[in-house]
């Protein structure tokens, strides 16, 4: 039946009625031309459009998002809707990737480990390697799966090898994403199908591809491959950004009607590196160009040189910490990796160091440890960033502190440097 006749019925309803819903004189049935059968086509109706209308969310409905953020200086380069929830479709198989990294680094798999099926992964819907049950995956061809071919048989494998049941596992990764900082962020399964519960936003995307890129850098190799081979057939990436886009080095693709499509990008230029997230595109190609669009106008703007780490600008950086340092400290070389955060990037040097001292002070007890590092990068036209750092806390304390001045509504970015820089001490 179609929904003019449907809409036809509501729009013959009112002539019998006054304004308030009374009759109209002497009620003659045969003057409504609705009979029994018409009566029930008209529920049968307002039945169809209702479920409709719950069960096939239209991708009208999704909200569009973007946003890009420079990994090295923290700044935001681009942001509309950043926080603005939507479904994160295949996006979700990143915070899945995640913890199954997390697993490995502790020792309770490795990369040839052998996960087992079940029936109930066996019978995840598309897109899916198609596994049967009893059968098994080793891990190593679980995190190709994920990335390459967005298997929703391969995420169910994973979730139950590492939490039993995928229910449990996605109560997991719910509480890995408020440890994140991922505050607007709900996940109910590890796949990203559809299910109206699951909800992220651009932003917090952004700061879990950040985790895993700076938590997890021995696993970033996985996210630029674009074929692998599984029993003799071979997979291509759906990520067309990643093969055509100059600089790009992974991450994700994610679609499902009720999210448009959506893109996660991390690209690299120079030794510069943009992370860029799209929600609600109305096609692949049209989310695909507008992908390209954003990081081009980006690296733009930034049109950084390498991050300043052993070469002389290094040196002459360091040089003027020691300037800034308190007197009668010594300044010593770390030989091992060097973890901090960073909490802003200024033009000028004074609110840089006079935001690095405030934060120093206000929370000594987890920062006693560090020193204070203001970091010139030296931009276009003659312009010089001033990067407020707090270094030599150790990887945990970092990331620690970053939570604790997120919560405060201050910007914060774990950072690891490299072995040889130098930092003026306490």
């Amino acid at each position: 039946m179609s929904l003019i006749r449907v809409s036809n019925l509501f729009i013959g309803l009112p002539t019998f009625f006054d304004r308030n819903w009374k009759l109209k004189g002497q009620f003659n049935p045969h003057d409504f031309l609705v009979d029994n059968r018409k009566i029930s086509i008209f529920f049968c109706g307002l039945v169809l459009i209702t479920f409709t209308l719950l069960a096939f969310p239209s991708v009208c409905n999704a909200k569009y998002a973007s946003f890009v953020i420079d990994s090295v200086s923290g700044q935001v380069r681009h942001s509309v809707n950043a926080n603005t929830r939507n479904f994160p479709a295949s996006l979700t198989k990143l915070m899945t990737l995640y913890l199954l990294f997390e697993a490995i680094e502790k020792k309770k798999f490795n990369l040839n480990s052998k996960l087992k099926v079940s029936y109930r992964a066996s019978n995840q819907p598309a897109s899916r390697l198609g596994l049967k049950p009893g059968q098994t995956i080793t891990v190593r061809e679980a995190i190709h799966a994920l990335i390459i071919k967005s298997a929703n048989d391969v995420a169910t494998v994973v979730a139950e090898a590492l939490a039993g049941k995928e229910r449990r596992f996605a109560l997991l990764m719910t509480a890995k994403a408020r440890k994140l900082g991922m505050s607007r962020t709900i996940f109910r399964n590890a796949s990203g199908l559809s299910h109206r519960g699951q909800m992220s936003t651009a932003k917090d995307m952004a700061k879990l591809t950040l985790h895993l890129i700076n938590q997890y850098p021995k696993y970033y190799h996985y996210f630029s491959k674009k074929v692998f081979t599984f029993r003799g057939k071979r997979y291509r990436t759906h990520n067309k950004v990643l093969r055509h886009f100059p600089g790009a080095e992974g991450m994700k693709t994610g679609y499902i009607r009720a999210s448009g499509y959506n893109l996660i990008t991390t690209a690299k230029r120079n030794g510069h590196r943009l992370v860029g997230v799209i929600f609600g595109g109305n096609t692949a190609r049209a989310r695909d160009r507008h992908m390209k669009n954003l990081l081009n106008r980006a690296y733009a703007k930034v049109q950084t040189e390498k991050l300043l780490g052993i070469s002389n600008k290094t040196k002459r950086a360091n040089e003027n910490n020691r300037a800034l340092a308190p007197r009668g400290k010594k300044t010593d070389t770390s030989t091992k990796s060097i973890w901090g955060i960073q909490i802003g990037a200024f033009y000028t040097r004074k609110p840089a160091m006079k935001l690095a001292r405030t934060l120093f002070r206000k929370h000594a007890n987890l920062l006693n440890n560090g020193q204070i590092s203001i970091m010139p990068l030296r931009k276009s036209r003659n312009r010089t960033l001033y990067r407020a750092r707090i270094l030599g806390i150790g990887m945990r304390t970092a990331y620690r502190a970053c939570r604790i001045l997120k919560q405060q509504r201050q910007a914060c970015m774990p950072l690891r440097l490299p072995k040889t820089i130098q930092i003026a001490s306490r």
